[in-house]
C-alpha cells in the first residue's frame, strides 16, 4: 500500500483532491437533460470503479520502504475490526445525504445562496471536528486560513448574486434550511472517515485510506438505494417525479458522463485520505485544503463557462476578490504542519 513519506507528496494529493472535488461536476453539465437523480446512479457506480481503481493500483504497491507502509488493499479489508468498518460506512451515508440535498438546495435557493451556506459550514464543522480529534499542524494559521476562505465563499456568493440580480434574492426558506442540514452533514462525514483508519487500543484493526475509501463508498450506496429512490419519487425541488424509465432511456454518453464524475470525485476522496494518514499532516489540514473545490468550481465558471461574461462590473471586483482570499486561506493552510 502507498503512503506518502514526504509533505511535498502529500501536498500534491491534497490539490489534486481540489481539483477532482471541483470538477467532477461538469460532467453533469455534459449530460444536459438529464435529471440529477438519475445522474446519481451512474455518479455511484463510478465511485466502485474510482475505488477499485486505486485500492488494486497504488492500495496494492509492494514499493520499497520509501513510500510503502500498510497491507494491500484487499487484505487491508479481510482484517479491518467492525468498529471500523461502521465508521467508514456511516462516513458514506452521511456523504450520500449531505451531497443529496446540497444539490437540492442549489436548485431549491440558487447556487449563491445553497453553495456557501452549505460549503462554508461544512468547511467549519469539518475543520474544527477534525482538528480536534487529530489535533495536528500549527492552530492559528490553520483556523486563519480557515476563515480566509469562508470570507472568499462569501464573496464567491455575492459575485452570484450580483449577477443574478432581484431573482437571488428570493430564497425560500426551505431552500436555507436544506443548505444548513446539508453543510451540518457535509461538515460531519469526515470525522467518521478518521475515526475509521484509528487503531483500536491494542493498536490494531485499523484499515489503511485505500480500504477506508471503498468502505466509504459502499456506505454510499446502501443510503443512495432508498434515499435517492425516494427522492425520484418526491423530489425536493417542486420539479416532476422521475422514473428508472428515464434512466435506461438516457443516451449512452450521459451514463459516461456519470461514471466518470464518480470516477473523478473518488480519486479526490481517496487521495485526500491518503494524506490525511501522513504525520505531519492530519485530517483538519487535508479537509480544509479540499473543500478549496469551491475556486476551483468557481474557475470554471467564469473561465470555461463563461457564466459571468454579461455580468456586472461589481460581480467581477468580488471574484477577483474570491480568488485572493482563496489562495491566501489556502496557502495559510497548507503552511499550518510546517510551523
Amino acid at each position: 500500500m502507498y503512503q506518502p513519506e514526504s509533505y511535498s507528496i502529500a501536498l500534491t494529493f491534497m490539490f489534486i483532491t481540489m481539483l477532482c472535488w471541483g470538477s467532477w461536476a461538469n460532467t453533469m453539465k455534459l449530460a444536459p437533460g438529464y435529471r440529477f437523480q438519475l445522474f446519481y446512479w451512474d455518479y455511484v457506480i463510478g465511485l466502485f470503479v474510482g475505488a477499485l481503481l486505486w485500492g488494486l493500483t497504488l492500495g496494492s504497491s509492494s514499493m520499497g520502504s520509501n513510500g510503502a507502509a500498510g497491507l494491500p488493499f484487499l487484505t487491508d479489508l479481510t482484517q479491518a475490526h467492525s468498529q471500523n468498518i461502521v465508521y467508514a460506512l456511516l462516513g458514506g451515508i452521511i456523504f450520500n445525504i449531505a451531497n443529496l440535498l446540497l444539490v437540492a438546495a442549489i436548485d431549491v435557493a440558487g447556487l449563491a445562496v445553497a453553495f456557501p451556506i452549505g460549503i462554508g459550514l461544512a468547511l467549519v464543522v469539518g475543520a474544527v471536528s477534525s482538528y480536534v480529534l487529530a489535533p495536528k499542524g500549527n492552530p492559528l494559521m490553520l483556523f486563519a486560513g480557515v476563515a480566509l476562505v469562508v470570507a472568499a465563499i462569501i464573496c464567491d456568493a455575492a459575485a452570484y448574486r450580483a449577477r443574478e440580480g432581484a431573482a437571488a434574492r428570493k430564497a425560500s426558506a426551505r431552500g436555507i434550511i436544506l443548505s444548513l442540514v446539508a453543510g451540518l452533514l457535509m461538515g460531519t462525514f469526515y470525522p467518521f472517515v478518521s475515526k475509521a483508519m484509528a487503531p483500536d487500543a491494542s493498536g490494531q484493526g485499523a484499515p489503511g485510506p485505500y480500504a477506508i475509501s471503498f468502505l466509504f463508498v459502499c456506505g454510499v450506496a446502501l443510503c443512495a438505494l432508498p434515499f435517492n429512490y425516494f427522492l425520484m419519487r418526491k423530489p425536493l425541488d417542486g420539479k416532476p417525479p422521475v422514473t428508472m424509465a428515464g434512466y435506461a432511456s438516457a443516451q449512452p454518453s450521459w451514463h459516461l458522463w456519470g461514471i466518470l464524475g464518480g470516477v473523478i470525485w473518488c480519486t479526490g476522496a481517496t487521495l485526500n485520505f491518503v494524506a490525511s494518514r501522513t504525520a505531519i499532516v492530519g485530517p483538519a489540514v487535508s479537509y480544509s485544503i479540499g473543500q478549496g473545490a469551491t475556486m476551483v468550481s468557481a474557475a470554471w465558471g467564469v473561465f470555461i463557462w463563461r457564466e459571468f461574461a454579461s455580468a456586472p462590473k461589481n460581480a467581477k471586483t468580488l471574484l477577483v476578490a474570491m480568488f485572493v482570499l482563496f489562495v491566501l486561506g489556502l496557502t495559510c493552510v497548507a503552511l499550518a504542519p510546517l510551523y
